[in-house]
């Protein structure tokens, strides 16, 4: 079994040997992971309930922090789920790696689409689950969306969205993953969208493959899944909290297949992440962190940015060399979209030629980066 290199990676060995410039301080835009305080109610709700330690957590997940995450999904979405469409999970990492491995198990010769450029988890899984890979290229020409190609989809088992997409940023609406939610049906593969940045938004509200499904009728979600996580939303990736939520059918086998993976969250994680999914305060205000965020990057670059996410997706003459670049005259480093991206069957990467820039920092040194980004470019 080979996996290929993390992005990360890549970028150590593409960065190694270069000393970068000491007049400048150290400035990292290349990974999705909030740069703030986690708020302090849910630091102190960790705290509190440090003494449960004392006890294993079941598989399921506390029934107050499923609640919780109804709730969420209910108030954010308008989707009101029975108990038995969502199970909650640590984190959405090891769903998307081990619920592929699950779901395609008995297919005799198992096919796996995904978006491209992509979360590396995506492919990882379908190298442990011996799938054949279709990828659904995401390019300046399509706006960044998955075009669509029936006679692929008719192949495929299992298919996973991104949206908002991380890096492209770019966003379906309620009509567009209604038109995916169909298509699943009419070609009976497993439609999973990956919403982890669902709640980063500057503006509209981002619809939800759910709002979706009941969109178009799909009322009992037949084929549909979705995975959310409190990292982005909360500023709290430490706390390993997520679900996967939709199909009834499909998730009582995962429940199942779960008790046997071990990846039940501590009880005092649960308990802080309760907290964090019933509270909306706290994500506002990070909100309007990345607004301003995106606000200074159109100032100072001169650029469109999107609505979603925290990620720019900045075209550029060549990545590899403008990433050294920058590292080495600026101390600023961004990553490379071909990293995240793969050659489909025709031999395209849609990642060369970008970089991926993540603002995810408080916003007087997302603009002391920006300024270093735009002297760069010129």
């Amino acid at each position: 079994m080979h996996f290929e290199p993390y992005p990360f990676e890549k970028l150590t060995q593409l960065l190694e040997g270069i000393t970068p410039n000491p007049a400048y301080s150290p400035i990292a835009l290349t990974i999705g992971e909030p740069q703030f305080e986690t708020p302090a109610f849910i630091q102190k709700s960790l705290a509190k309930h440090s003494e449960e330690l004392r006890r294993y957590p079941k598989t399921a997940g506390e029934m107050y922090l499923n609640d919780s995450m109804r709730g969420f999904v209910e108030s954010r979405f308008g989707v009101k789920l029975k108990p038995n469409e969502l199970i909650s999970s640590f984190g959405t990492r090891e769903v998307l790696f081990n619920f592929p491995q699950y779901y395609l198990f008995d297919k005799q010769s198992p096919v796996m689409a995904y978006t491209n450029p992509f979360y590396q988890i995506y492919e990882g899984a379908a190298i442990a689950s011996r799938a054949k890979v279709i990828h659904l290229n995401l390019t300046e020409a399509n706006g960044f969306k998955p075009h669509i190609d029936e006679d692929e989809l008719a192949l495929c088992d299992l298919v996973i969205l991104n949206f908002p997409n991380n890096p492209t940023a770019s966003v379906l609406s309620l009509e567009e993953l209604g038109v995916w939610v169909k298509l699943a049906l009419k070609h009976d593969f497993c439609l999973i969208n990956d919403e982890c940045y669902s709640e980063i938004y500057t503006a509209e509200k981002v619809p939800s493959l759910l709002e979706a499904s009941l969109y178009v009728g799909n009322t009992s979600f037949k084929n549909v899944l979705v995975i959310n996580s409190i990292s982005k939303r909360s500023s709290a990736p430490g706390l390993r909290s997520g679900f996967i939520a939709g199909d009834a059918e499909i998730l009582k086998g995962y429940a199942q297949y779960r008790t046997y993976v071990g990846c039940a969250s501590p009880l005092p994680l649960q308990a802080a992440a309760a907290m964090a999914w019933a509270d909306e305060v706290h994500v506002e205000a990070a909100r309007k962190v990345y607004a301003a965020n995106f606000k200074a990057a159109q100032e100072i670059l001169g650029i469109t940015t999107s609505d979603s996410t925290f990620y720019i997706w900045l075209k550029v003459d060549n990545a590899l060399e403008f990433t050294q670049r920058l590292y080495r005259e600026y101390n600023l480093k961004v990553l490379p979209g071909e990293f995240l991206a793969r050659e489909n069957a025709r031999g395209e990467n849609p990642g060369i030629g970008y970089i991926r820039i993540a603002l995810v920092e408080e916003t007087v040194r997302t603009i002391n980066a920006l300024n270093r980004l735009k002297e760069a470019l010129k």
